[in-house]
Parts: C-alpha cells; structure tokens; sequence
C-alpha cells in the first residue's frame, strides 16, 4: 500500500495547532511535508515541556511531538534577504502551503497568496486565523479558547455565573481538519481545472458550527438555557455519577435507551409519567432521573456500573485520568498508539498511531517528530545549494 498523496509537498509555516494538525493529517495521508520553522525554534516546539531536546533546542515540548510526526524539519529565516529565496526555491517546487499566521506576517515571508502565485501559479495556500480576514474582529487575535467562549459553548458547558472551558482544545483540531478537507477538495479541483487556490478556516466558524444546534433552538424557540455543567439538557440520564471508586459518565438518548435505562432500574413508572415522556421533558426534569442513577452507581465500582450498563446496551464509560487512559485494556490492544523516542526525552512516548484507517491505503505513523533543522541540509541539496553556500547560511543563521 502507498499513501494516497504520495507526489505532493506541503510547506508547513503553521504555529501550535490548526496548522499543524492540518499538516500532520496530509503526512498521514502520503503527503511529504516540510515544516519550516525559526532558526532558534518556533513557539510550538516548546509548548508543554517533557525533556531538553537534542543538543542545542534547549526543551521539547509534547505538542510539538504530538503535531509534527511524519514530518521533516527545516530552520531558516524567512525575513532576511537569502531565507527569502530560499522560500522562494521552496515554493517553487511545493504544491500546498500550510500558514496559521497573521497576513501581514505572512506579506512580510513573502507567502501571501499573490506572492506565492507569482512563483507558482497553482499552488494552493490554506490559511487559517481566530476570525478570518472579514468583519470588524479582522485584525483581532486569539486562540482557541477565545472561539470556545464566543460560540456559546462556555457558557453552556458551566454553570450559571461559572462558564467552564474545554481542556482540549476541540475548535483548533476542528479547523485544522477542515482545513485540511478543504486542501484535499482544492488539490482535487487543480487536478481538475489545473487552477490552484485560497483555502481560510477559522476557529470561530468551527466553534460557531459545532454548536450551531444550540444557536438554531435559541433563535427559533428563545429558550434561553443556562449551563448546566455534565449533566444534559436534551435527555436523561446523561451525567456523570460517582461510584464506590471513580466516576462513570452515561449517556441516555431517545425512548428504546430510556426503555432500557427504566427496565433496568425495574421502575416502569419512568414511562406512564408525563414529566418523562420525550427527551425534551426528561431533560427539563433531568435532576430527579439524575439523583435516581446516582442512588443505583453510589454502591457500585466503576467496573460494575460500566459492565452492568453494558449489558443492558446503554452507552457509558468511566471518566479517566490520564495515566489511566493509557492503561485502559481497549486503548492499548487496539493500537491506538505507536511509542517513539526522540533526543532528551528520557522515555518513550505515545503517538496517535493513525487518525483513522483506510483499507487500500497507507495511513500510520511512522516517524518521529523532526529535530531543530534536522533535514535543512537534505531539503537545500536538493534545491541546488552548495556545500559552501550552505555553510556561509549557517554562518550567518540564515538556516541552522
């Protein structure tokens, strides 16, 4: 098997995460990509620190590790004049470029839209930014959390006068993978038409989209809903409830799910009460079903309550820590990680194995994240730089 975009090179300018992740997903797919990176180490390589790196890059963080497998690792600067032919070279034989940066930062890198046209009229370049180049919050920056409040989602996922935001941060891995399904639909329209294009996403259209529901309810019916934490609004149970030894979130939707929850508690009342008829009115008096699953799982383990619920079909699982994810049995017999190394981290690491499968195409990972400037040399020979004009760049920290 051989990846699906095996003859296609991405430069990837991206910082953090929707660009990356957005790369990382090509890379999956066959793409080769190139990250390109500051010669003293971009920002993102240093996010969430577990070792010191090779010699020289001082830390290595684990989104750095996480983000950036598969790839191969240039350094250079971009804003001198030598690092902006390179770029140019670079581009030239690119078919994507992959940039989450502000568009005056990108005009000043010479990988704007018109400037990377000019070098290669169809190249495709997806950008990526908070709020996109339109509208009065243009010019505004931010990260995900700023789209996860802005949306709604915060405001529904706490309690009133308590917004709670997500740990993870769903709205960047929403639009890299956006993004990067845009990326797939444009190189397909090239192939097509032979035109390149621009590609935006933004973290307020992905959060704004994930939580469109709630935004269509509120316009059409002007409930006005307050947050309610873990506990559901649309159905019940659907909570989290503690056990003799954790915690246990399950999840009811639906009238054969909420048949089944009933007979198993062995109370067919639940379904001649009016209050329990559809989701909508179990989720109004979603606290009397709630106290009630709460009283059964309060003498169970966590194992029992999930194994019991199981059975009877109802969808549940028990709220982990993280070293307990890593040691859940269907985790860890299911492939979900591949363990790599990399200089200064002391042990090895877990790395999505793959994001999804395909049955006629290669989809793993298979190499560890790049080292600072680890393939400058490699990517400069093969546009045509000599050994002497590779070290008078050295030299002059033009390229590490």
């Amino acid at each position: 098997m051989t990846g699906i975009l095996s003859n296609i090179r991405v430069l990837d300018f991206g910082r953090y995460i929707a660009g990356p992740f957005g790369a990382c997903v090509l890379a999956e797919l066959g793409a080769e990509v190139i990250r390109i990176e500051k010669v003293e180490g971009s920002e993102d390589r240093f996010t969430t620190p577990v070792g010191d790196g090779a010699e020289g890059e001082g830390m290595v963080g684990a989104g750095y590790l996480h983000l950036n497998r598969n790839k191969l690792g240039i350094a250079l600067d971009p804003m001198t004049p030598e690092g902006r032919e390179l770029v140019r070279k670079l581009v030239a034989t690119a078919d994507v470029v992959i940039a989450n940066l502000p568009i005056d930062t990108l005009k000043a890198m010479h990988i704007d839209y018109e400037s990377l046209k000019a070098v290669k009229p169809d190249i495709i370049l997806a950008m990526s930014s908070t709020f996109g180049e339109t509208g009065p919050y243009a010019q505004r920056v931010g990260f995900d959390g700023i789209a996860q409040a802005m949306c709604g989602n915060m405001y529904l996922s706490g309690f009133p006068g308590q917004p709670l935001k997500s740990w993870v941060p769903w709205s960047d891995f929403g639009t890299a993978l956006s993004t990067a399904v845009a990326i797939l639909a444009a190189l397909m329209h090239r192939e097509r038409t032979g035109r390149g294009q621009y590609v935006e996403g933004t973290l307020l259209a992905t959060a704004l989209t994930y939580n469109n529901a709630s935004l269509i309810e509120e316009a059409v019916l002007s409930i006005g809903r307050e947050g309610t934490g873990n506990r559901g609004q649309t159905g019940a149970p659907a909570d989290v409830f503690k056990c003799t030894d954790g915690w246990v979130l399950v999840r009811v939707v639906g009238q054969p799910l909420f048949k089944r929850w009933a007979r198993l508690m062995g109370e067919g009342h639940w379904l001649t009460d009016p209050r329990f008829k559809t989701d909508i009115d179990r989720g109004n008096n979603s606290l009397i079903i709630s106290r009630r699953m709460q009283e059964w799982c309060e003498s169970r383990t966590c194992a029992e309550t999930t194994e019991t619920l199981e059975a009877a079909r109802i969808p549940c699982g028990q709220v982990y820590d993280p070293r307990s994810v890593l040691k859940d049995q269907h985790v860890v017999e299911g492939g979900f990680f591949k363990r790599h190394s990399y200089p200064g981290v002391e042990k090895e690491y877990p790395v999505m194995a793959r994001l999804f499968r395909m049955s006629d195409c290669d989809v793993e990972s298979s190499r560890r994240a790049p080292l600072l400037g680890e393939h400058t040399e490699e990517i400069l020979t093969q546009l045509g730089v000599s050994q002497v004009e590779l070290a008078s760049l050295r030299e002059k920290r033009v390229v590490r």
